[in-house]
């Protein structure tokens, strides 16, 4: 935008008597041209940075004129948005800066700076500095020279044929990876056709025991999904686990347990079917073996999955002499392990069937339930644990050191208690016991409250003391 704006200033020769007075006329006449200018320009609105022009006019009788232009850009360019970071930084003028950033005015150099605004700071990370720092280890110059660097090297691609079919060698056509492929596509192998190339390399009279022990680590892997255990059992696998539990080398003792017990857990139909298989008997044969410990927790955990959740097999367990099976081991124990694996199993068990019990338990959403409440009432679960004598073993648990083993074992006191309060009672080592622990834990539960620890993992055991101590009242 063009503005003309024009001055007429008469310069009187006459009335400058002398040459001092013609500098002072001149003077004069220079400050009413720019103080006509600057009115002029506020009335058109005219910004700081335009630019003036003096013309020379040869029109007019005598009179000198002088014509100001004045230019504008017509448009104004897109702003450019500072990206603000934690230091102070100088902002130029037509910058913008985003919302929230905290801009002040340095009253040493008169520039405007910017920086991060408080709330942005508050949430500024470690990583968003890594970022940044990661954005600037380059120059644009590297950039460019980057850039120029890989446009030489394609040009002289395409201009070397030789380097061209040395590229075109190190990769294979198109139609040849095609092929390939549909060759892949045919060798892939589904889970059924996995298990039974495992089970017929199992079966293998070849086979060594470490090609045995490598298919039955396989197998554990797939028998997790409920559907690969279904099929397992579906294809005789279950006999050929149970021969190993039968075998005469511990590794595979603990390994088929191991495959047993994965394929057990929460699933029904397998659980049906080992029972059928004599699972059950195996398994406490090896319980009532002399093994080593660590096939003994293999075994005890194929047990353990076999009887959660299924009053059919708990039945037969206690038939068969389960318990007695288990007290004996439990006495044998010595480190506590599998003492603290017995009680939470049977802790379990009774639990299971106290929440089984009670009235409403979406009974009208669970058409088996009134089924499943019969079968388990036929567990008399906590009579034979009175019978044979496990009120008295339970508490000896109490005696370890360990956190977890006496939390265990109190639990598992508590689910007894209905049936175990008279033996609980006369009992003066357990009694005495509780006292020690309560007055032990009491001052763990103070530790607890000055690290700001009010329900801690101290104060649950003690209120489990308390439980049982005020059941024995």
């Amino acid at each position: 935008m063009t503005l003309k704006l024009k001055v007429s200033v008469t310069m009187r020769p006459t009335s400058c008597r002398n040459r001092r007075a013609s500098s002072s006329c001149f003077t004069f006449a220079f400050l009413l041209l720019l103080l006509n200018f600057c009115h002029i320009a506020s009335i058109a609105g005219q910004k700081s940075e335009s630019a003036l022009t003096v013309v020379e006019n040869t029109e007019g009788g005598g009179a000198e004129e002088e014509e100001m232009t004045v230019d504008e850009e017509e448009e104004e360019g897109e702003l450019e948005v500072v990206k603000p970071t934690a230091e102070w930084q100088t902002l130029k003028p037509g910058q913008a800066v985003p919302a929230g950033s905290h801009v002040r005015l340095n009253l040493q150099t008169g520039q405007r700076e910017v920086r991060l605004g408080e709330e942005q700071m508050k949430y500024r990370t470690q990583e968003h500095r890594e970022q940044e720092e990661a954005q600037l280890s380059f120059s644009p110059e590297e950039l460019k020279r980057a850039m120029k660097k890989i446009k030489e090297d394609l040009n002289t691609g395409r201009k070397d044929p030789e380097q061209q079919d040395s590229v075109a060698s190190k990769f294979r056509p198109l139609e040849e990876l095609k092929k390939d492929m549909a060759q892949l596509d045919m060798l892939v192998e589904t889970d059924f056709q996995i298990m039974k190339r495992l089970l017929d390399q199992f079966n293998n009279s070849n086979s060594t025991t470490e090609q045995r022990l490598s298919i039955l680590l396989e197998l554990e892997y797939m028998v997790h999904q409920v559907d690969n255990a279904q099929t397992l059992c579906s294809m005789g696998g279950l006999q050929l686990i149970l021969q190993g539990l039968n075998s005469s080398d511990f590794r595979l003792q603990e390994s088929s347990a191991f495959v047993l017990g994965s394929a057990l857990s929460s699933n029904p139909a397998v659980q049906v079917k080992a029972v059928e298989s004599g699972a059950l008997q195996t398994l406490l044969t090896s319980l009532a073996t002399a093994e080593p410990l660590h096939v003994k927790k293999k075994v005890l955990f194929a047990v353990a999955s076999l009887l959660r959740h299924f009053p059919y097999a708990q039945r037969h367990f206690l038939s068969h002499g389960g318990l007695q099976v288990l007290s004996e081991l439990f006495k044998a124990d010595g480190g506590g392990i599998l003492r603290t694996r017995i009680v939470t199993m049977l802790y379990d068990l009774i639990s299971e069937k106290e929440l089984i019990s009670q009235l409403g338990l979406d009974s009208a959403l669970d058409a088996s339930h009134d089924e499943r409440v019969r079968q388990y009432s036929e567990v008399s679960l906590q009579g034979e644990l009175l019978e044979k004598g496990w009120c008295r073993l339970v508490p000896q648990l109490l005696e370890s050191t360990e956190h977890d083993f006496r939390e265990k074992a109190l639990r598992a006191l508590l689910a007894m208690s209905p049936v175990c309060l008279d033996q609980y009672r006369s009992d003066s080592s357990l009694l005495g016991s509780l006292v020690s622990l309560r007055v032990q834990y009491e001052e763990m539960v103070q530790s607890e409250m000055i690290i700001g620890e009010e329900n801690g993992y101290f104060s649950e055991i003690m209120e489990l003391i308390d439980a049982l101590q005020i059941k024995m009242k």
